[in-house]
């Protein structure tokens, strides 16, 4: 349960301000709202279980103090990519004969490949040797998210306050890495 609750929150976060939320708000103004989200699930589901299984097999060849010092750098890591940020230049094409659900699915799918909640959910998975915790929420955070742009900007009409969003979710990155490793040299 801590693995899927963990996964849930950290990738919602780290999604947030990320350029596969803008994506999703991008398509929402195409399609329809269930659409996108139905098309995020699918390919998020399957890129975060290439993610997890990738996570799971490091984790059997690093000793778990270098690890979690691996682990933390890299959370740190992904707190200053947050703060650096993600740029979106990716329009959906129009015409094209996949329908929404798939072009949703693949475009979500190759946007993540080596986006930061991708590297985030293969270390989630190192760390904590769950798989369908780590797998399962993973996914659910990062549709959480998504679906929060897709409101939003429906109903809003506007951006939320995007310097608001990367402060925070930077924080809590270097938070946890912080925290990640001083819980590994407390073991030493």
């Amino acid at each position: 349960m801590l693995s899927f609750a963990s996964s849930f929150f950290l990738i919602a976060i780290a999604e947030m301000g990320d350029k596969t939320q803008l994506v999703a708000l991008s398509f929402a103004t195409k399609y329809k709202p269930i659409k996108v989200l139905l098309g995020i699930f699918i390919g998020t589901l399957v890129i975060h279980l290439f993610s997890v299984i990738i996570g799971e097999k490091v984790s059997a060849f690093i000793p778990l103090f270098y690890l979690k010092i691996l682990i933390g750098l890299s959370f740190i890591g992904f707190g200053i990519w947050t703060l650096r940020g993600d740029t979106c230049n990716e329009k959906g094409k129009k015409g094209n004969k996949l329908g929404p659900i798939a072009t949703v699915a693949i475009a979500f799918f190759l946007a993540e490949l080596g986006d930061k909640t991708q590297l985030a959910t293969i270390s989630l998975a190192a760390q904590y040797h769950s798989f369908l915790g780590v797998w399962l929420g993973s996914t659910f955070g990062m549709v959480a998210a998504d679906g929060i742009a897709i409101v939003v900007g429906i109903i809003a009409g506007k951006k939320l306050p995007e310097k608001l969003i990367k402060y925070v979710s930077t924080s809590i990155f270097i938070v946890f890495g912080v925290l990640i490793i001083i819980d590994a040299i407390r073991r030493i």
